[in-house]
């Protein structure tokens, strides 16, 4: 795991496309800004450990951000994936 240290407005870039910019801190809670190709999925840790579990196959996750909006792995993700898609 690469460890970097990063204050309100700087950012890392990864692979060229994907850039994750610090948008605040307060208390424990950073604020994130995440920057990356349509094709890219982008899900928070839990909502994919969650997608795994419910489907039971890591390879029939999502390979666009389309997915969630097409078919849902749990009716209960709906709120979470939304969330998710910026929605």
């Amino acid at each position: 795991m690469l460890v970097l240290s990063r204050k309100k407005g700087e950012s890392v870039v990864i692979d060229g496309d994907i850039k994750i910019t610090v948008l605040s801190v307060q208390g424990q809670t950073i604020r994130l800004g995440i920057e990356a190709p349509r094709e890219t999925p982008v899900f928070r840790s839990e909502v994919l450990e969650r997608l795994r579990t419910d489907t039971g196959n890591a390879d029939s996750l999502p390979k666009n951000r389309l997915w969630p909006t097409v078919r849902l792995a749990s009716a209960s993700l709906a709120p979470a994936l939304s969330h998710e898609m910026g929605q």
